[in-house]
């Protein structure tokens, strides 16, 4: 991964270019792994935890700016007790463990979600990680915990409405690009390339907003075992898409408005 300059523009880049700024990831299929190896559930989470060491070096090989990880869902807290609890203790880990290495690395930390709902003691560990590595440059990790997004959106209509109700702004100012920069990943550039792993096509409350036009990329292939030469495949298949954001594309690869009979 690469030096970041945030800017929401969604097409900052020309359509024809090979490596995405920003890659967002969902990283399904843990307990599935576990089962198939016959271990207890927390074992496909702890392998999870290998498999993002090593998407983060190969974002680092191919020049990517930005990584999302969709590590725990608004959804996640129903699941069985034990195992969020694991979840969030593996996050815990995580912090005390990693933060020193990614700041040597010059690796800037961020996280979105609520939060709230964590212990005081994680809270802490969050907001420490954040700061030691705010001014990092060399590349941006962004954890997305208790995270929806329809909960993002919803937060980012109640902080418009809110100062709209207190007169800083007329409700017809109210702009795409103003709602882009309330939303959680306001200031940095969209996902070009959304992958799930596990072999589900959807994309489960994850940045709704964001992904608008997004590049998507859904493999069977299991999380624990989605390594660098799985991501390197993600991205040469990103490669061969033509970005048209609503266009419609010429032959010299010129993106163009053109009318809706293409």
């Amino acid at each position: 991964m690469v030096a970041s300059s945030e800017t929401a523009d969604p097409g900052s880049r020309s359509s024809d270019t090979q490596t995405p700024r920003h890659v967002a990831i969902i990283m399904d299929g843990n307990n599935r792994w576990a089962r198939k190896h016959s271990l207890p559930g927390v074992a496909g989470h702890r392998a999870g935890v290998e498999a993002v060491r090593g998407v983060m070096r190969a974002c680092r090989e191919s020049g990517v700016e930005v990584l999302t990880l969709f590590a725990f869902s608004s959804e996640n807290w129903s699941r069985p007790l034990p195992e969020v609890r694991a979840l969030l203790a593996l996050l815990s880990r995580y912090l005390r463990t990693e933060v020193k290495q990614l700041h040597e690395d010059n690796v800037r930390l961020r996280f979105i979600g609520k939060r709230s709902r964590f212990s005081a003691g994680l809270q802490r560990l969050i907001a420490h990680a954040e700061t030691v590595t705010a001014n990092n440059t060399a590349a941006t990790v962004i954890i997305a915990v208790d995270y929806g997004g329809q909960w993002d959106i919803t937060r980012a209509a109640q902080e418009l409405a809110k100062r709209a109700q207190q007169g800083e702004l007329n409700p017809e100012d109210i702009t795409t690009e103003l709602v882009q920069s309330t939303l959680s990943l306001g200031g940095f550039p969209r996902p070009d390339l959304c992958i799930r792993t596990g072999g589900d096509a959807r994309i489960s409350n994850f940045l709704l907003w964001d992904f608008a036009y997004s590049e998507f990329y859904f493999t069977p292939v299991l999380w624990p075992d989605f390594g660098e030469l799985e991501f390197a495949r993600a991205l040469a298949d990103y490669g061969k898409r033509e970005r048209r954001f609503g266009g419609r594309g010429e032959p010299d690869g010129i993106v163009s408005g053109g009318s809706l009979d293409a």
